[in-house]
């Protein structure tokens, strides 16, 4: 039971990574929260998609292909300097006072772009 199970997720999830990038790629700066909206919104638009091609053999999605297709998640367990970059900005955007700062900016800008309207 639990073997013909997994192998249902396997298949359900090779056919999601086969057809939206973001299920094929490394989910390293989600959290869980986020990687369950993403799967749950490409879930339903994948369901979306088979609804209305119902009736349409012509764009028929061959899910037989999919199977064992999907690429291989590259893992690099080496320092990377662009993920230092990035955690480093995410801090100072974090930061309340560069965070208010920051807001306060945005809000010149768009009412110097509206007229001042």
């Amino acid at each position: 039971r639990q073997e013909s199970v997994r192998k249902d997720v396997e298949r359900a999830f090779g056919v999601l990574q086969a057809r939206f990038a973001i299920v094929r790629s490394p989910a390293r700066l989600m959290d869980e929260k986020e990687i369950g909206i993403v799967v749950r919104a490409c879930v339903i638009l994948h369901n979306m998609i088979v609804e209305d091609e119902r009736d349409n053999y012509e764009l028929a999605f061959d899910y037989d292909v999919v199977e064992g297709t999907a690429p291989e998640p590259i893992v690099n367990h080496e320092h990377h300097p662009c993920y230092e970059e990035y955690f480093r900005r995410t801090a100072i955007i974090r930061d309340t006072g560069t965070h208010a700062h920051l807001q306060a900016d945005l809000m010149k800008e768009i009412w110097k772009r509206s007229g001042g309207r």
